[in-house]
């Protein structure tokens, strides 16, 4: 295929160089009459009625999602709806836009299929990222369901990082069709504390307060919890709305990594790992709350994902659904279909 190749190029490009061309160059290819944007999603789209399900009152035409961090400020999401993503995350979100953390923020690590990312919520503010789906949405008809990941400002002390959160549910409630409520980013100082049961237990007592409407919100974890926080996780859930879990974000552990990958990782620094290393840490993650909620709420499975076979390991842990991120960046624009064509013929 013709994905290997391109792939080889992009990598010779600073990751997030290469992200922007790649993303400027889809553009340019759907900047072309709307027949031609059909013939791309016969392309890229496996259609099948069997593949589609409902997780908390919403209606996903296939399980496989695109995972908040690639398309921060929702500026990429008719492509991406033409690639054939059942549903897209955007964000993480913040209330005022920030930069992020100093470059370079990004690495790769192609012998394992990873990367390691510092990118710390750059984005644009939730003002703007709303006004940009104000406007999609009335030129639209796409029916592309979109989550809005949300997270704190960094300069917000955790004691009222509460506020917020609820800034953001405010600003996107209109626009977004569920929430992810992101305290599992190791790329923000402190914020995976706020996965303590009492301050997570604040958190969504707030929210609950403001969703009128019954926005799903659901809750990001790490894969780094030991068994007692996930513990509390499972707990709470029963105490406090939680409509669904995301299982899970990268993790810090470098365990996993070969020995040339881990110097690399170690000059390189702090950072969140991701791709095919994390795919059984996150996986036991993912069975644990499973098993622990007796399939209670649903659960968005992440973490290591680039084939049907991976997405199927998922499915069969407990997942209702599952999120692709750095499969992506390694697989290419079929993974998509090559996963949901998997998924139909072994169910």
């Amino acid at each position: 295929m013709l994905y290997p190749l391109v792939r080889n190029l992009l990598f010779l490009l600073p990751p997030e160089t290469a992200h922007s061309v790649s993303m400027k160059a889809l553009h340019i290819a759907t900047g072309i009459p709307s027949f031609m944007n059909e013939l791309l999603a016969r392309q890229f789209q496996y259609k099948n009625e069997d593949l589609s399900s409902t997780h908390f009152g919403l209606t996903f035409p296939n399980p496989v999602g695109l995972g908040a961090g690639f398309d921060k400020n929702a500026e990429h999401l008719d492509i991406l709806e033409i690639l054939g993503f059942g549903f897209v995350e955007i964000g993480t979100v913040t209330p005022k836009g920030q930069l992020g953390n100093p470059t370079p923020r990004m690495l790769r690590l192609p012998s394992q299929q990873a990367l390691i990312n510092r990118m710390g919520f750059n984005n644009e503010g939730v003002e703007a990222i709303a006004t940009r789906l104000k406007k999609r949405k009335l030129k639209s008809n796409s029916h592309l369901i979109i989550g809005g990941n949300i997270g704190k400002n960094k300069v917000t002390e955790n004691e009222d990082a509460w506020k917020d959160y609820c800034i953001n549910f405010e600003g996107l409630e209109e626009v977004v069709d569920y929430f992810v409520v992101n305290v599992s980013s190791p790329n923000t100082p402190g914020l995976r504390a706020l996965q303590e049961k009492e301050s997570l237990r604040k958190i969504f007592s707030e929210l609950q307060n403001l969703n009128k409407n019954n926005k799903p919100i659901l809750l990001k974890i790490a894969p780094d919890l030991e068994t007692s926080a996930l513990d509390d996780i499972i707990s709470l859930v029963q105490e406090v709305k939680i409509d669904g879990l995301v299982s899970s974000n990268t993790t810090i552990d470098r365990t996993v990594l070969h020995a040339n990958n881990l110097a690399t990782s170690e000059a390189f620094g702090a950072g969140g790992l991701s791709g095919k290393p994390l795919l059984a840490k996150s996986t036991e993650v993912l069975s644990y709350l499973h098993k622990g909620l007796n399939g209670h709420i649903p659960i968005i499975a992440s973490g290591g994902i680039f084939t049907g076979t991976d997405a199927k390991q998922k499915m069969d842990a407990g997942a209702s659904l599952v999120q692709i991120w750095t499969g992506f960046i390694y697989e290419g624009p079929y993974i998509v279909k090559n996963i949901c064509s998997h998924l139909s013929a072994n169910k």
